[in-house]
């Protein structure tokens, strides 16, 4: 499930260019990744989240913007300035990539996040396989986008680990957990049993649930917890589940989950029309032409070792088609499914 070394490595050479342009604006800003590149739990096709940090007396977003322009770092058309949100923020394409971006400025939480997370993965090995898989199934439903009502990567996890701390069975955070077993009893809890009207999440001193009553107590007047409710294990009071207005959409997408791969796993499974041509996970996620694609041109243009520059930005072919799309091939998706249904009888 992990992205490919040569991902990394072509990953690596956008956060350097656009390094490079915020050192020569300010040689002594401190530039971090953080978000799903920092922890690993990163489709190929997700964004990179960068952080700068540095003294100013106002952030310099409109200044680092038309750098970047000048330095063609970025897509024209894709240069955004959202000065006006709650994390200010500046979001661009790769021009040689087409890799998404975000640049924040002095902004902690994210930093700190990516070390929870970190953490969390050490006590939990299974919690890589798990949200990468639940993180592409989401992606390709539209459905992973906060400021579309989605669940963002940060509440997905945070209910992962949510997941795991309070399972039933000892065994389900041991190493050699059935992975399959728990990805479907993943999407058994938040797809039919989870009560999201009057539950919330809390991750600290090892996972519990909350009532929603006792938590509108505590808040101002006016305010009550999201449908989403999930606690801030980093900043107290903070809802990290606010803006997902859309998680009964997500709701409902996992109940076909556990419901497909249910079916799929049951012992009458084998008399069902397609069994020998489409996988289990295949029933759940699908994969494009499009997708393998863009893989293989990465694997050729970054997939040496001793290719310690890309000749991409010197005349080589253009990226074909990126899209937000599944990016493991079929041959992996069989792979992946072995690993995770493997011992389910």
């Amino acid at each position: 499930m992990s992205p490919r070394p040569e991902e990394e490595r072509m990953r690596m050479e956008v956060v350097n260019r656009i390094e490079n342009v915020i050192k020569e604006l300010w040689p002594n800003a401190d530039v971090q990744i953080f978000g799903s590149f920092k922890t690993g739990l990163y489709l190929p096709t997700s964004d990179i989240d960068l952080v700068v940090f540095g003294k100013w007396e106002t952030l310099p977003l409109w200044t680092l913007e038309e750098a970047l322009r000048k330095h063609n770092v970025a897509d024209e058309n894709s240069v955004k300035v959202l000065d006006k949100a709650t994390v200010p923020i500046i979001k661009l394409t790769d021009s040689f990539t087409e890799v998404k971006v975000d640049i924040s400025f002095n902004v902690q939480n994210g930093v700190k996040a990516a070390q929870l997370i970190k953490d969390f993965i050490k006590k939990y090995p299974v919690l890589p396989y798990l949200v990468l898989v639940l993180k592409q199934f989401l992606l390709q439903r539209d459905l992973n986008e906060v400021f579309t009502g989605g669940i963002g990567s940060y509440s997905l996890f945070l209910m992962a680990v949510s997941f795991l701390q309070l399972h039933p069975r000892e065994d389900a955070c041991m190493p050699n957990a059935n992975y399959g077993v728990l990805l479907i009893e993943f999407f058994e809890l938040y797809g039919r049993h989870f009560n999201y009207l009057k539950t919330g999440i809390r991750i600290k001193d090892g996972g519990s649930y909350v009532a929603k009553d006792e938590v509108q107590k505590s808040m101002l007047d006016g305010y009550r917890p999201s449908m989403l409710y999930i606690e801030d294990p980093l900043q107290p009071g903070n809802d990290v589940g606010r803006s997902s207005y859309g998680a009964m959409q997500v709701k409902q997408a996992f109940d076909y989950a556990y419901v497909v791969l249910s079916h799929a796993v049951s012992p009458i499974a084998k008399y069902y029309p397609n069994n020998e041509t489409e996988s289990i996970l295949g029933r759940i996620i699908r994969v494009t032409q499009e997708v393998a694609t863009y893989r293989d041109w990465i694997s050729k243009q970054w997939g040496m070792q001793s290719r310690t520059e890309s000749s991409y930005p010197h005349g080589t072919t253009v990226p074909p088609g990126n899209g937000r799309q599944p990016w493991f091939s079929p041959a992996s998706s069989r792979l992946i499914l072995s690993y995770l249904l493997w011992c389910i009888y």
